[in-house]
């Protein structure tokens, strides 16, 4: 049997009580040291959030314990190995640096579904058990999980209360910006409007839609690697706190390619004033996009945002077509 398909996997239902709890002694095993590896990636930035993480971490612990008293008694202290990827159609947990790259949000809503799942594992298994203790038990931890979201909520209050809870989502906001927004806003920015001239001068310069996509894809692609790599390269992000010069290099290198394929697909159409009169609503749309953004996440202001932008799309585009056309 080949490994990682379900067809080489137990089924949920074919696992003997034993290997339920040995399976729950696992989960509780895996869960505290996500919790735990949640609070030290959050540490330094949000010391207030780790210490929430810290103490959920401390009460899965508490449900491993219990979950091994309960199976010393019934069946000795060799436990299985049982984990979850050895069960077909159970649930697995995403990976923790998955998460850790998505920012704090991320991490909270990603703490919410395990409790939620570990929930409903418990209730199964507390309907298979034939040994009344044991039942008792796996159904108070399906009561305690169904409970977490008020302890997490209880925990956030007292970690979290006021201030420190601002200060916090103030915090993942800005360093969400710094290393997403803001390195994908110029690189949009650049991708839709560096690559107008080049493209519009091409496509009325040889009224050929063929000749005008092959410009126009490599001039996109060219520029993502072009500003993927320069935006990596420029800063570390260790002074500045911008983040990861690899997820800024990828939001820049992706969101320049974005920009300029906007306006270059429309040529895969055959008929050229087609393609060219949706290439220039598409550049429209982009750059308004461009505003939207500026406006919402940089904070600068609507009319501003607006002079700036489809002022210097214009003009970008007026080049080019005078300079094909003539």
């Amino acid at each position: 049997m080949v490994s990682g398909f379900s067809f080489s996997r137990r089924r949920f239902s074919d696992l003997s009580e034993q290997e339920v709890l040995a399976l729950a002694i696992s989960n509780e095993e895996d869960d505290a040291r996500i919790y735990r590896q949640y609070a030290e990636r959050l540490r330094e930035e949000y010391p207030s959030s780790a210490k929430v993480f810290d103490e959920m971490a401390a009460e899965e612990d508490n449900h491993r314990k219990w979950l091994i008293d309960e199976h010393e008694r019934r069946f000795g202290t060799v436990i299985p190995l049982v984990r979850r990827e050895h069960v077909a159609g159970y649930f697995q947990r995403q990976p923790v640096w998955m998460i850790e790259n998505l920012g704090l949000e991320r991490m909270r809503a990603q703490a919410r579904e395990m409790e939620r799942q570990a929930e409903q594992f418990y209730r199964k298994a507390a309907d298979r058990s034939s040994d009344a203790a044991t039942r008792k038990l796996l159904g108070d931890l399906a009561a305690a999980e169904a409970g977490h979201n008020d302890v997490a909520g209880q925990l956030e209050r007292k970690y979290l209360s006021g201030e420190a809870r601002e200060q916090e989502d103030e915090a993942a906001h800005r360093q969400f910006v710094l290393t997403w927004v803001q390195p994908g806003l110029a690189g949009l920015m650049d991708g839709s409007v560096s690559t107008l001239a080049p493209i519009f001068a091409t496509a009325f310069a040889t009224k050929d839609p063929q000749t005008t996509l092959l410009v126009g894809l490599a001039a996109a692609v060219g520029a993502g690697i072009s500003m993927g790599f320069t935006e990596a390269a420029s800063d570390d992000g260790e002074l500045s706190g911008r983040g990861s010069p690899v997820k800024r290099g990828v939001a820049s290198g992706l969101m320049t390619t974005l920009g300029g394929l906007g306006h270059a697909l429309p040529y895969l159409i055959s008929d050229f004033w087609t393609a060219t009169i949706i290439a220039i609503i598409v550049v429209f749309v982009e750059l308004w996009a461009i505003v939207w953004i500026q406006n919402k996440y940089m904070a600068t202001p609507f009319f501003r945002a607006t002079f700036q932008v489809v002022l210097g799309g214009a003009l970008v585009f007026a080049a080019g077509v005078l300079i094909g056309g003539g």
